[in-house]
């Protein structure tokens, strides 16, 4: 049996994120696939967030919220750290930052409103959480 995986045909797993992809060098949204979600999955949600950000800006910042149904169908999009509804790309301050596209499959469509928090995703998910997986790459400013 496969497991539950997420790729990037962009970028490799612990590779270089391409600079199209920084929120001020196009913020172009890398293409993100699914595999093999378990039986039983009506939807997935995914935090992509920068956690070495905390050293330099004092938290975890959330670039891209989002829901999609059973399908892979964008259903929903939540707040980034930039204040926009959406993908916002890396954007790292200081030196090379690690971000991490992480995606759970869902036994329920997430009851968040288009502009939910990173909160409000976690929130709605409790007991919801069939499977996870995670995929990192790196950027450079």
């Amino acid at each position: 049996m496969s497991e539950f995986s997420i790729t990037s045909p962009d970028f490799e797993d612990g590779g270089e994120i391409p600079k199209e992809f920084g929120y001020k060098n196009g913020n172009n949204i890398p293409g993100i696939e699914l595999h093999d979600a378990p039986a039983g999955t009506i939807a997935t949600a995914m935090i992509m967030d920068d956690p070495d950000a905390m050293a330099a800006v004092g938290k975890v910042w959330v670039h891209w919220l989002s829901t999609t149904d059973g399908a892979g169908e964008l259903f929903n999009e939540g707040k980034n750290d930039f204040g926009e509804i959406g993908y916002g790309g890396p954007a790292p301050p200081d030196k090379r930052h690690t971000y991490i596209f992480k995606v759970y499959a869902l036994d329920v469509i997430p009851d968040v409103a288009e502009g939910f928090s990173k909160q409000e995703l976690e929130d709605a998910m409790k007991g919801h959480i069939i499977a996870e997986a995670k995929l990192t790459g790196t950027y450079a400013p």
